[in-house]
């Protein structure tokens, strides 16, 4: 349920790491209900920027708001209006599925009654209910990443920032994981996502590409495959990667 309020206004954020610029003057806006791709190759600064949104790291010039919050001075307002999974932390292993979905429901503030209501729904949607006592690390890596985004988005946030979600999973675990984006997009929540499947680009409404800290494209996919005249994601990330200087991010 995409509509024309914007969620996160971005405008000319920086952040420095003494002389080294990580993120160079880059602006843009994200609308309610958008699925947005962040993309750029290791070392681009898109990292750093998304830490910025986060409310984990304090930029060094430019102005950014999540969720109508200042990222300077509204860290903890940010903090409780988004949801944040990451490819490598998101769930505690030695947690069982319920113990996981208690933990991170209480941490967003959400109420006891609240938490059992919503944590009965969320297994007999994941088809989890048979294996809510089983600890975390024995389920599969791709139904670990799906019960990842579902409690990250359990609170109901505005926007959720989603790091490389799907790295390391199967094809068809990740379309089943996109379909998850596609119901929470549909509910008006805000997904921020970035990959580096150039396929999944696909999938998004609108497409950001940095390159050395800056912004070098931004638009649909099918209006960067036609600007660069490529018949895919990947043919215009090629393009566009391949004058970078960086190496790490």
């Amino acid at each position: 349920m995409m509509t024309d309020e914007t969620v996160i206004h971005v405008d000319r954020l920086t952040k420095k790491f003494g002389d080294f610029i990580a993120t160079n003057a880059i602006s843009f806006d994200v609308v309610q209900g958008e699925i947005f791709g962040f993309l750029g190759a290791n070392g681009a600064g898109k990292t750093t920027a998304m830490r910025m949104l986060c409310g984990l790291s304090i930029p060094s010039s430019g102005k950014a708001t999540v969720a109508g919050f200042d990222v300077y001075k509204e860290t903890e307002h940010i903090k409780q209006n988004i949801g944040y999974m990451s490819q490598k932390f998101s769930l505690y292993e030695d947690l069982t599925v319920k113990e996981n979905i208690r933990f991170y429901a209480g941490i967003y503030g959400m109420s006891r009654s609240a938490i059992k209501e919503k944590m009965k729904v969320l297994l007999e949607q994941l088809e989890l209910s048979a294996e809510e006592n089983s600890l975390v690390k024995s389920l599969p890596l791709g139904w670990k990443q799906k019960l990842a985004f579902s409690v990250a988005i359990l609170h109901e946030p505005r926007i959720v920032f989603l790091d490389e979600p799907t790295g390391g999973v199967d094809p068809v675990t990740r379309r089943e994981f996109w379909n998850l984006i596609y119901e929470a997009a549909a509910k008006g929540i805000t997904v921020f996502v970035t990959t580096h499947y150039m396929d999944e680009a696909e999938y998004c409404d609108r497409v950001s590409i940095m390159v050395d800290g800056v912004i070098e494209a931004l638009d649909t996919p099918a209006n960067l495959k036609k600007t660069y005249n490529a018949s895919s994601m990947d043919e215009v990330f090629l393009q566009l990667a391949r004058g970078a200087k960086r190496a790490a991010d």
